[in-house]
């Protein structure tokens, strides 16, 4: 995907009921989604992360950027964008450790597919399919969660949960009503 340059958007942090609500279906995709495409990728790039999904930027719709090996050495920036995603195919399980943009300093090990098989549309509304295993299956859960609601502590034991409950109670409490940690 060739990028054009997007503007950085505010990250939503844990406690904004966005990231809590089931994101709605794109009916089209314009020139308005388009720009919010390459503000997804260029926020997840400036933010550090491997994958960016609307809910956690303010906007409940089913899309989500990845790219879980920009960062790597020998690898160049080739996100890619999931508009409507649905998984077709989850085989063998995996664990492995999580983070989450939305949840800043929070990390723990989560259990899921190891291969996944799934089909989007892409920003010039393509149909796009991949079989991805290792981080990118991952990746690809986890943003695909954001648009169901799930955060990924939500899939962890709850005497894990409880161990950063002293941190989630504060990342709450310092989230404004546009749903941006004011501490960070």
């Amino acid at each position: 995907m060739k990028r054009k340059k997007g503007k950085i958007l505010p990250i939503r942090i844990v406690g904004d009921k966005i990231l809590r609500q089931k994101a709605r279906l794109v009916e089209r995709i314009d020139p308005e989604i388009k720009e919010f495409v390459y503000d997804l990728i260029e926020t997840m790039y400036e933010k550090d992360g491997v994958g960016l999904a609307a809910p956690q930027v303010g906007k409940s719709i089913r899309i989500f950027v990845v790219d879980p090996f920009w960062f790597k050495e020998g690898y160049e920036k080739e996100p890619k964008v999931f508009i409507n995603p649905v998984f077709k195919e989850f085989n063998g399980e995996s664990e492995g450790e999580e983070g989450c943009l939305s949840l800043p300093d929070i990390y723990a090990h989560v259990t899921r597919a190891e291969n996944v098989q799934i089909e989007a549309l892409n920003e010039k509304g393509e149909k796009v399919k991949y079989q991805a295993d290792g981080l990118f299956a991952r990746a690809l859960q986890h943003e695909y969660d954001h648009l169901e609601g799930i955060l990924f502590i939500d899939k962890v034991s709850k005497l894990k949960r409880i161990s950063f409950s002293k941190k989630l109670k504060e990342l709450k409490k310092n989230t404004n009503e546009k749903g941006e940690n004011i501490s960070y």
